[in-house]
């Protein structure tokens, strides 16, 4: 080595290793096969000492995505004595209050519609009568050609009259449109009036972008999700409202539709599991409390459900209708979709607490997840009166420049009922909060519990740092120049 050379770092490995030195690799590798056998080991399946199958443990989370432990034999009997009962109910009552052949004739309303495109659009006289005195334009009206794309004339163009007032919607070139025709001439453009837009492709587009976004995000759990969606949909629109218009009772078809709803969206989204059916017994049991408080606060503050919707409603069916049972149906179903997060969030909770620490009396594990609960219950019922609110907002805006009191404008028909609606739905899920987590309790605390502290990682790439090697023997520098 020469002057003002620095010494290099001597490095562990096998070349250049002096005579009667240890050879620091093998032993490195002896000690790391000593310790993989033993990490080896920790990634074996735990055995269910229990029952005796073999389980993967797993961390769960709140929503329970993890697979939960099969049940035992005890707590899967108690679920089906509770639950199947309700769910025999369920589809036979689908099956009794489904309209097999019995569709009413209901009147086509404002016309048949007929899709079409406009050509061409110019304000004009409406009638061409003589104007008495100075009106403005109290007999203007927009003149629209439209070429109609299907109906009894497609290819035929017709021209229509739009009276322009405040809410009369803005047409222009190459929009397209729809008619309502009204029968009589089919060429003739008093036979149509324009009565809205075509939003197929608009509304096709978002509903994609909510599915892949849903997709992306959840992957399996967010594809499970769609097709829960598509089926509460299913049920909406090929039994609640073929069943309701057949003359059946609104509040007696909301049950039944939501009870198909809650086993089928529950079960196929989070799968088969005592987890999932506690969260079902939960739902039901909440959706039986809004029922009876939604009938009982009805009746009391005298709700009839009759509103300019539902005015018309009656005019096409032209047939009696319960509106007080349509109001009830809607709290009910409007409730639903909230109550299924809360329950699924509260049972998965009290799995998880119990996992984590299986020493908790059942007394602790229902305080701690109740504390869980009432945050989200906050959050829960904020969503649902605003989107209540939301959905009221014009009424809203009506009532408040109508120019009378506020007591007056709480208590009118239209308000009443959305206040009903929104009040009764929050207090059915402030309840499920803690009916659902006595429920999990009492299933969960009946079960042998995997505490979190011993959950077993699954085989994979080894992420453990490999032991530090033995330091190596100094060498002295005498020694190193005479080699």
């Amino acid at each position: 080595m020469y002057e003002g050379e620095t010494e290099p770092i001597p490095r562990v490995t096998n070349r250049g290793r002096h005579a009667g030195e240890p050879d620091l690799a093998d032993d490195f590798d002896d000690e790391y096969d000593d310790y993989d056998d033993e990490f080896e080991d920790d990634y074996d399946v735990a055995e269910d000492e229990d029952d005796g199958h073999e389980t993967p443990r797993g961390h769960g989370h709140a929503h329970g995505h993890t697979p939960a432990p099969p049940a035992s034999r005890r707590v899967k009997t108690i679920i089906a004595v509770l639950l199947v009962p309700f769910a025999l109910a369920a589809v036979a009552g689908a099956v009794w209050l489904y309209p097999f052949g019995d569709q009413k004739e209901v009147r086509a309303g404002a016309g048949t519609p007929v899709d079409g495109v406009v050509t061409s659009a110019s304000q004009g006289s409406c009638n061409g009568d003589v104007q008495v005195g100075d009106q403005g334009s109290a007999n203007e009206c927009l003149i629209v050609t439209v070429q109609m794309s299907d109906g009894p004339a497609p290819g035929q163009e017709i021209r229509t009259l739009i009276p322009i007032e405040p809410a009369t919607p803005r047409v222009a070139v190459n929009d397209k449109v729809v008619l309502a025709y009204g029968g009589g001439n089919a060429t003739d453009g008093q036979s149509y009036q324009l009565v809205d837009f075509q939003r197929e492709i608009p509304l096709a587009l978002l509903a994609g972008l909510f599915a892949v976004a849903v997709i992306v995000l959840g992957r399996w759990q967010g594809l499970k999700a769609i097709l829960a969606l598509g089926i509460s949909f299913a049920v909406l629109v090929f039994f609640v409202l073929p069943a309701i218009i057949s003359g059946e009772s609104p509040l007696q078809v909301a049950i039944v539709g939501a009870g198909v709803i809650m086993f089928v969206v529950l079960y196929v989204t989070h799968g088969f599991s005592a987890r999932t059916s506690t969260a079902v017994l939960g739902t039901m049991v909440s959706l039986t409390l809004i029922g009876l408080l939604g009938a009982v606060w009805a009746a009391f503050a005298n709700l009839t459900g009759i509103d300019e919707e539902t005015s018309t409603l009656v005019g096409l069916l032209d047939a009696p209708i319960d509106t007080r049972g349509l109001l009830l149906a809607g709290i009910v179903i409007g409730a639903l979709g909230v109550l299924d997060d809360v329950t699924v969030t509260q049972t998965s909770a009290v799995w998880e607490l119990r996992a984590a620490n299986p020493a908790l009396t059942r007394r602790q594990l229902y305080g701690s997840a109740l504390r869980i609960g009432r945050d989200h219950v906050a959050s829960a019922v904020n969503t649902l009166v605003m989107a209540y609110a939301g959905a009221a907002l014009p009424l809203l805006l009506y009532s408040s420049i109508s120019g009378v009191g506020i007591v007056n404008i709480v208590s009118s028909q239209s308000i009443a009922q959305e206040i009903v609606r929104t009040l009764v739905g929050s207090i059915g899920i402030v309840a499920a909060v803690p009916v659902t987590t006595a429920l999990a309790v009492a299933v969960a605390a009946s079960e042998p519990v995997i505490p979190t502290g011993e959950l077993r990682a699954p085989r994979g790439p080894r992420q453990q740092p490999r032991p530090t090697p033995r330091p190596r023997k100094p060498v002295s520098r005498d020694s190193r120049r005479t080699s």
